[in-house]
């Protein structure tokens, strides 16, 4: 039997034990990626950009270097956005443990009916579910406002955030690195 994800089980059948150490390792490596926030917030790091370019370059080399923790924000200040409305809470809730389960932990693909369904169908399926949820709730205009914010607080601290303490590894910021900043000599650009 192929394994699906990056952690293979031990036999065809898992049990739930075997699924809760599999997501806790998946958990576990995703926030490897996860950077200091004491590294994130230093204070003597932050300085206006130098032209429009370096901001380009900015934003695109902290968007790969804090990409979990930006992620963490975001959710954060959506969740705090809902404290409000708890019937929207609760379908966040509910909405993250199916991502979680469906999408995230799972090891096999799924299959209905003996046919096996694909990523990119379960992804959209998940989206519809999750803005569904919340749109029902009556909580639209909120969480469009917290998500508004929380792009703006994103984008502000990797505005002014510099760059040259980042200590990327080889492979993220190779000519394959979606968020690489490449200077003139090929290499990751340390200009701030």
């Amino acid at each position: 039997m192929a394994t699906y994800g990056t952690i293979p089980t031990a036999s065809g059948e898992s049990s739930p034990l075997d699924f809760i150490s599999r997501a806790k390792a998946r958990g576990r490596s995703a926030l490897a990626t996860l950077r200091s926030w004491r590294e994130m917030v230093h204070f003597h790091a932050f300085s206006l950009p130098l032209s429009l370019g370096d901001s380009y370059l900015r934003i695109r080399t902290n968007a790969g270097y804090f990409a979990m923790n930006y992620a963490i924000v975001v959710l954060l200040i959506v969740f705090l956005s809902l404290l409000w409305h708890p019937i929207s809470l609760i379908a966040f809730v509910v909405a993250m443990v199916a991502w979680l389960f469906l999408y995230f932990l799972r090891d096999e693909p799924i299959t209905v009916l003996g046919r096996t369904i694909n990523d990119l169908y379960i992804l959209i399926a998940l989206s519809v579910l999750t803005l569904v949820l919340l749109l029902l709730t009556d909580a639209t205009a909120n969480i469009l406002i917290s998500l508004l914010i929380a792009v703006v607080v994103v984008l502000l601290h990797a505005l002014f955030r510099r760059t040259d303490d980042h200590f990327l590894d080889e492979e993220a910021v190779g000519p394959g690195g979606w968020y690489a900043a490449i200077g003139e000599s090929g290499g990751p650009s340390r200009k701030s």
